[in-house]
């Protein structure tokens, strides 16, 4: 079965490539997804393959039934959306929506996924069991799609086993996997801090209460979370990348906004976070005269891969790809709402490297150069069909 598979992948490869072209070429931001559902939905139809539009948004579920009885069910997660990034990268396919991009290679993704889709279909009748095929919408932005898409009946009828997701990986190489069993990426928290003061003449500093002043004071005191309180064995993030005191050079603003955030893996040490963050801010900018309103806005908690299943698909991906192409990786402060599938169903999130640094690949995620070597899409849909194969055994 390796050696049909990998013939498919590679029989299939163009079109895929052309797949992932067009969607790269047409990214949309998240909630916004309509063309792109369309196009997804196409394909599906095209391939004959059953599949609902319109969940939670413009999410898709699509099934496909092996022919060989079986009540073993797997679902394979995609996620759709792009980022408000103008894209930089001077390629045939580089997006034609001005100020949006796939910087996070959501268009490897799918076009991955429609790839394994079509495997999975020609061997419908040597395939044992159920597959779930989840298109989500709206990763990149809170509350994400997952959430949505599980309440609104993704993960019923049926309901699956287990869920399988991959997510491409700029600092590995094209061809290669790479896995991390257990907490492999962290919950992630947006911190909002309003501080207010009282205004005027930066040349009468007496007069004022300076919020600016009480901000810096506060980020910096807010470091000591991490330095001081966190558990050394616990990885925990706290950074502010947004300082907004709208003044002048003369002039004292009567307040600032200050947005940051917030990442760890365990959940007790999450809460704990967030009221050391409420008391160390409102105790020092009312000790310096202000006061200071605290919002924390709860993001995706932490992706956990279920060790025996992370431990199964490395022995599956290892037959595949070789045991040179698969890397145990460490974990990442990173956030996915992938999570909020693998806390209901035992999960697994793999890294799939699309790193060519003779290419010139080596951008990063997020990054207005950022792109894939698009031979990792036969690695990607390949290995997917692989996992499936023998996970329904």
């Amino acid at each position: 079965m390796i050696d049909r598979i990998k013939k498919l992948a590679a029989g299939y490869f163009e079109e895929v490539v052309s797949i992932r072209r067009h969607l790269h070429a047409h990214p949309e931001l998240s909630k916004q997804e309509a063309e792109t559902a369309a196009f997804i939905s196409s394909r599906l139809t095209v391939w004959d393959i059953p599949h609902q539009t319109g969940i939670a948004g413009h999410g898709i579920v699509a099934t496909i039934e092996g022919k060989v009885p079986g009540k073993k069910v797997i679902a394979l997660r995609a996620d759709m959306d792009a980022l408000p990034i103008r894209e930089e990268n001077r390629v045939e396919y580089a997006s034609v929506n001005e100020g949006v991009m796939h910087a996070c290679g959501h268009d490897i993704h799918m076009a991955s996924l429609l790839g394994t889709a079509k495997i999975l279909k020609t061997l419908e009748n040597e395939l044992k069991g159920t597959v779930k095929l989840i298109f989500q919408p709206s990763e990149e932005v809170y509350p994400g799609g997952a959430l949505p898409m599980i309440k609104a009946g993704a993960l019923e009828n049926p309901r699956p086993d287990i869920i399988i997701g991959q997510h491409v990986f700029p600092e590995l190489e094209a061809g290669k996997i790479g896995l991390c069993p257990g907490f492999c990426m962290a919950s992630t928290d947006e911190v909002h801090l309003t501080i207010t003061g009282k205004g005027g003449h930066a040349a009468t500093p007496q007069k004022v209460i300076d919020p600016v002043l009480i901000g810096a004071h506060v980020i910096v005191a807010l470091q000591q979370i991490v330095s001081r309180n966190a558990l050394p064995t616990t990885p925990t993030v706290l950074s502010f990348g947004r300082f907004i005191a709208d003044g002048r050079a003369n002039v004292i603003p009567d307040l600032v906004k200050i947005s940051g955030t917030m990442r760890t893996f365990d959940e007790n040490w999450r809460k704990e976070i967030k009221e050391k963050i409420r008391r160390i801010a409102a105790s020092i900018a009312e000790g310096m005269g202000g006061t200071c309103d605290v919002f924390i806005d709860r993001g995706y908690p932490a992706v956990f891969n279920d060790p025996d299943l992370t431990e199964r698909i490395k022995s599956y991906a290892q037959d595949f790809l070789g045991s040179d192409h698969v890397e145990d990786l460490d974990r990442r402060m990173t956030a996915e709402d992938f999570s909020y599938f693998a806390l209901e169903v035992p999960g697994c999130f793999y890294r799939l490297g699309v790193m060519n640094e003779s290419r010139g690949l080596t951008s990063n995620l997020h990054t207005p150069t950022f792109d894939a070597d698009e031979s990792s899409l036969a690695t990607g849909m390949g290995t997917m069909a692989w996992i499936v194969f023998n996970e329904l055994m």
